[in-house]
């Protein structure tokens, strides 16, 4: 018990064991009172204003220092600081623009997705990879080819409406003719009358002429037009594109009309190849096929020069399918006799 023992001045021993264990109570008996009344946050809020001066001038020193290091910094490392915030920016950047890119392409793939609703039973995207335009060509190379069941005279179509149609299929790719192109031409209709007629193409990407309809046709400015379906081409109701100008001279029998396509002939990067889907057929009668087949064979005879007869089976089959009532059989009536002739009785 050395190490808690000391003798003062006096002489007198002191027990320091004694001194901690009071001390510990002491202190154990204020945290207990604190913890329990709080009696003691007055004084601590007290003395936390009295420290507040000290612990500014103990971080003084350290803030003042740090505050000296940037403001006396090289001129050589903000220049690589301004370099390195410039190269995250460019690489900020260009990844939003991707972004927006796969924004775009995405809502364009959408609206070709919507635009083929209940039309088509199938259909493929391909991306184009090349563009052939000229004077006298207006086609583009497209991803897709016969591995994916692309054929010629396959329909073409973009989130605006038509674009074109199949010209030639390799294995891989295929070239699509534009329908601008100036050896191309779609049968149309007008969407307000229904009036039908032919689209060709100009050779310009942004017009399209309607070369056959007559200077009193129901056509004017702003009128749509879409796929009229004869020919089975392409999927009707489709828009081909908007009247953009009627020109009617009285002099001439035609009207002078121009078209805007409705596809984005300049800008679509995809394009869809659709299938049709079968239309539902029904059944002919036999008496109507039949009817058919003979007017098909009198066809050839008739422009010979002269008229066929009809087949006796033909004949005799029509008769069979119509369940018309055949009247009774008359009775013949008895012969007349005939006067004898003069002088054969004088024999």
């Amino acid at each position: 018990m050395v190490a808690f023992r000391n003798t003062d001045t006096s002489g007198r021993t002191t027990g320091l064991l004694l001194r901690c264990v009071l001390y510990s109570l002491v202190a154990l008996a204020l945290i207990i009172v604190d913890k329990r009344y709080d009696h003691l946050g007055r004084i601590r809020r007290m003395l936390s204003i009295v420290a507040y001066p000290v612990q500014i001038a103990v971080a003084s020193p350290f803030e003042g220092w740090d505050w000296f290091r940037e403001s006396v910094s090289s001129r050589g490392a903000l220049r690589a600081d301004k370099a390195k915030l410039e190269a995250e920016l460019r690489l900020a950047q260009f990844r939003l623009q991707r972004y927006e890119a796969l924004e775009a392409e995405s809502q364009r793939l959408r609206a070709l997705r919507n635009s083929t609703a209940g039309l088509t039973n199938r259909f493929v995207i391909g991306d184009v990879m090349d563009v052939d335009l000229d004077a006298f060509r207006e086609r583009v190379l497209v991803d897709k080819g016969a591995q994916d069941g692309v054929f010629v005279g396959q329909a073409v179509l973009d989130a605006g409406g038509v674009f074109g149609q199949v010209a030639r299929v390799g294995q891989l790719t295929a070239e699509v003719i534009l329908v601008s192109d100036a050896t191309h031409a779609i049968p149309v209709q007008i969407n307000r009358n229904g009036l039908r007629t032919i689209a060709v193409g100009t050779g310009d990407m942004g017009r399209l002429k309607l070369p056959y309809l007559s200077t009193s046709a129901d056509v004017v400015v702003g009128d749509l037009l879409v796929t009229s379906g004869l020919g089975g081409g392409f999927p009707a109701g489709y828009p081909v594109g908007t009247v953009a100008e009627v020109k009617r001279d009285p002099a001439q029998s035609l009207a002078d009309v121009d078209v805007k396509p409705a596809a984005a002939l300049d800008r679509s990067r995809e394009l869809m190849f659709v299938w049709l889907k079968p239309q539902a057929t029904t059944p002919v009668p036999a008496a109507a096929a039949t009817s058919a087949t003979s007017a098909t064979s009198a066809a050839p005879a008739a422009s010979a020069g002269h008229v066929a007869p009809m087949p006796a089976p033909a004949q005799s089959q029509s008769a069979a399918a119509m369940p018309t009532k055949t009247p009774p059989p008359a009775k013949n009536p008895p012969p007349a006799k005939t006067p004898p002739p003069a002088g054969a009785n004088d024999e």
